[in-house]
């Protein structure tokens, strides 16, 4: 397909989508006495209009339930989101769970999953990536008494150019493969709006021996993923932005089923356990 800038080729494309009839979902506001076209759902998605609805419910049942209401509906929120969630991003229901904010995620998944140990100690993002990488995996760089700047590797575009090449991703992988711990990049770039080939990358980075993670907040809801079958070993997301659930909504994780009975390092706790012996 060639893409035009024209608005004859937007208006074909907005006629093509088959999603198109979507929009009479979202509330859309008023500028100028005009209603907008929002192009800000990389920062905040649109409110649905049955959200009020739907928030007015959950505040009866507290109403009129109490502790009741705990115990019945939010309890086992996670486990009516799992089907829904693990189709999102092409996992299984049981290698998915919605919980915390993005960086609280990362932070979770990184302590299991960035694990230095001798020449094996670096960690491989984007140059400028999205800030909840960049200061969570400074910060854990540091909890383990390394420094960023011998052990922080990041991929940068070529000079001249905004976006990075497959190729050359790959090739800093072949590089410095033995001292690769860990790969956490964005599953699209935030700023360019670059989507990264994340098979490529997954395949690449397990054959060099280390994990490979995404953060999928601007990736979730916004383009095609299949997690489990790339064979990913984790992702985090968050779900304000194109899931549309709102600010203060809990984001989501994903850990490959592989690593299911996974003996290493990790903080646990009440709901890490088996929900029989929970309590």
């Amino acid at each position: 397909m060639n893409y035009e800038a024209s608005l004859s080729f937007a208006k074909q494309m907005d006629h093509n989508d088959p999603l198109k009839d979507c929009r009479r979902m979202f509330h859309f506001h008023r500028m100028g006495g005009k209603e907008v076209i929002y192009f800000c759902g990389n920062s905040l998605g649109l409110m649905s209009k049955t959200t009020t609805e739907m928030v007015n419910k959950e505040l009866e049942v507290w109403a009129k339930k109490g502790v009741i209401g705990q115990h019945t509906y939010w309890e086992p929120y996670h486990e009516h989101l799992s089907k829904s969630t693990a189709r999102l991003v092409g996992a299984k229901p049981s290698e998915v769970v919605v919980m915390n904010a993005l960086t609280v995620n990362l932070h979770l998944l990184l302590i299991s999953f960035y694990q230095p140990t001798g020449n094996r100690n670096k960690i491989v993002i984007e140059k400028g990536a999205f800030p909840s990488d960049q200061y969570a995996v400074e910060s854990q760089i540091k909890l383990h008494g390394l420094n960023p700047k011998d052990v922080l590797l990041e991929l940068s575009p070529r000079e001249g150019e905004k976006t990075l090449h497959t190729e050359d991703i790959l090739g800093t992988l072949k590089e410095h493969g033995d001292s690769i711990a860990t790969i956490l990049i964005g599953g699209v770039n935030y700023y360019t709006g670059q989507a990264f080939d994340m098979e490529a990358i997954t395949k690449a980075g397990r054959k060099i021996g280390a994990y490979v993670g995404f953060d999928l907040a601007h990736a979730a809801g916004n383009i095609m993923l299949y997690l489990h079958d790339w064979g990913v070993d984790f992702a985090a997301w968050c779900s304000y932005k194109y899931l549309c659930a709102g600010p203060g909504s809990p984001g989501g994780v994903f850990i490959h089923e592989r690593h299911g009975n996974w003996d290493g390092p990790r903080l646990s706790g009440w709901w890490g356990q088996d929900k029989q012996t929970r309590f």
